[in-house]
């Protein structure tokens, strides 16, 4: 219970606006929704500079992983929508305080029919989705027929996310922030809406200028996830993770952006394809930007199919305070 009044405690003290402005508002606000991972702090590309800011986000994936080795068996057939508030606020102009609170609603889904089609007339593989009813939920993972996790559909709250970014180069065309982050266990481990344990994360944020109207950004970092609470435990890999993106000004408020970020496996070894390998994931989006707000709109694809959703369509609202 202490650590819950720290929290309401911190959140009442940030309650007056501080303003800050950038000409660019960082790389896309995705993250890993790939469902036995997504609970073990996955990243967010983020900029070096710090802001304070509001933003609503709504991502919706799809994922199919049926699959068995001689130990494991991970059945994951579904649709998962996040709905992410993430609040930022400088804190004496020296650091940036993040708060991210997921809400998920895990089900069979609605896209089925339309994936299908989609891989048929442009003959790509569907990973055996045609083999299963369609939009019929099943999140089932097993090892050595021990039950670990046994997803269901439904809504709750994913585990809450609290970090801290410190700059330590600020220049016009150039930044240099270490971030520091610890993800609180507030999701129902054994239905598959957290992992039950304290996670936490550390990473290098920087920003290049290339010119006037392009930004990159790069990340690198690692995360130490805690044990997955489920019906049994099972003990969760540490992983690294990095990215980069690029922000392209196109001229009254438009930009484009580009970006690709990656980590290794989450799970220990489970001699299946679809989870040991590294996961890569490509967006592609764009964000109009007018008045201190701004929308963005992108296109998640899982291209290694490994360790990721087949896609993730992303939507934000973001407030600059």
């Amino acid at each position: 219970m202490k650590i819950w009044g720290a929290v309401l405690c911190i959140i009442l003290l940030l309650a007056y606006p501080l303003s800050t402005t950038s000409a660019f508002e960082g790389p896309l606000q995705v993250n890993n929704l790939y469902p036995i991972f997504l609970h073990a702090n996955q990243p967010y590309l983020e900029k070096a500079d710090i802001e304070s800011s509001m933003s609503y986000s709504l991502s919706h994936s799809s994922t199919y992983t049926v699959q068995s080795s001689g130990d494991w068996d991970i059945n994951l057939d579904m649709e998962i929508t996040a709905l992410n508030f993430r609040y930022k606020r400088i804190i004496k102009k020296i650091f940036e305080f993040d708060m991210d609170i997921p809400v998920l609603i895990i089900g069979g889904g609605f896209m089925d029919g339309f994936l299908e089609s989609y891989h048929d007339t442009f003959g790509l593989p569907d990973y055996g989705r045609n083999q299963r009813p369609h939009n019929e939920f099943l999140y089932e993972v097993r090892k050595n027929d021990a039950l670990i996790v046994k997803g269901k559909s439904g809504t709750g709250l994913g585990d809450i996310r609290l970090a801290i970014k410190k700059p330590f180069i600020v220049t016009d065309g150039f930044g240099l922030s270490v971030r520091g982050e610890i993800e609180l266990p507030v999701g129902n481990a054994k239905r598959g809406y957290g992992n039950g344990s304290l996670d936490a994360g550390v990473a290098v944020l920087l920003d290049k200028k290339i010119t006037d109207c392009i930004v990159t950004y790069w990340n690198v970092g690692a995360v130490f996830p805690g044990d997955l609470q489920g019906h049994e435990k099972l003990n969760l890999k540490n992983f690294i993770h990095g990215g980069g993106a690029v922000e392209a000004d196109i001229g009254k408020g438009l930009s484009l952006l580009v970006q690709l970020q990656g980590q290794s496996p989450v799970y220990p070894e489970t001699d299946l394809l679809a989870v040991d390998r590294e996961a890569w994931l490509l967006a592609i989006g764009g964000r109009y930007q007018k008045e201190g707000r701004s929308f963005e709109l992108s296109l998640t694809e899982d291209v290694n199919t490994s360790g990721a959703p087949d896609f993730i369509l992303n939507l934000t609202y973001k407030i600059n305070l």
